[in-house]
Parts: C-alpha cells; structure tokens; sequence
C-alpha cells in the first residue's frame, strides 16, 4: 500500500509518494495545467499516478492562513478533494500545510538550486512535505 500527498495550487499540483512500508515520501512530479478551473487533464493524471503507484489513500494539503482561518484556497482545495473522492472511490485527508512552501524553498537553498529555477521543484516538494508530515503523525499515534 502506497499513499499520495498532494500540493493544489491555482495551476499546478505536486505530488509525492510514500515507499510502500510508509516510512519515506518522494517528490515524483508536477502536474501543470493553463487555467485554474481546468482539471480534467490533471484528473485523469492522478487517476494514472495511483493506478502505476497502488495507491490506497490520498493526502491533500489544506492552505489555511496564518490565523488559522480559511480563504478562497482552502474553499477550492475542498472542492479538488470532492472531485478526487468522487473520481478514485479512495479517502482523501487533508493536511494542514502551512509553510511547507517556505519549507521547500529552504531546503532549496541549502541545495543550492538557483532562485530561478526554484519554482520548478517548490510545489513537488512541498507534496513530499505534506505527506511526510502525515506519515510522521500516523507513526506517532500508531495509525500506520
């Protein structure tokens, strides 16, 4: 069994594995689209990625402000796990993702990936991010 951590953002969505003992998450991909509201492309992509992976449950981040209140975003990453429930029959979990962008333009820098290529990576990595965190948890409270 494999899980699936997702990044939505406005036009792209990162996606990480995990190993099939959830222990590790990878960054394998970044799903890009031109128009926030298309995503039937990206849909059908995911449909893919579970099928080639054995993916069992999915892991969506939730971008809640600061504040811990929610925006425009959290509404529309709602409405993707809708879609994603309805499309895969599997249960998607939201995480919390707040700064796992900032997170991933850190690690970035330690890497010393130049700034203008940071953006190619930063969405793939906070998926990796988000599903660690989530692997992480359900080793602490003995859920995997």
């Amino acid at each position: 069994m494999r899980i699936m951590g997702l990044d939505f953002g406005s036009k792209t969505v990162g996606v990480a594995i995990s190993d099939p003992l959830l222990i590790t998450a990878q960054g394998i991909e970044i799903i890009r689209r031109k128009e926030e509201n298309k995503l039937r492309k990206t849909l059908a992509r995911i449909e893919e990625l579970i099928e080639e992976y054995e993916v069992k449950e999915i892991v969506l981040g939730l971008p809640k402000n600061m504040d811990d209140s929610e925006g425009e975003r959290v509404r529309l990453s709602l409405e993707f796990k809708d879609k994603l429930e309805r499309r895969t029959g599997l249960p998607v979990h939201m995480w919390d993702e707040r700064l796992t962008t900032v997170e991933a333009d850190n690690i970035m820098i330690e890497a010393k990936i130049r700034r203008e290529n940071r953006k190619e990576y930063v969405d793939m990595i906070a998926a990796q991010l988000i599903l660690e965190g989530y692997l992480e948890y359900g080793r602490e409270n003995g859920k995997n």
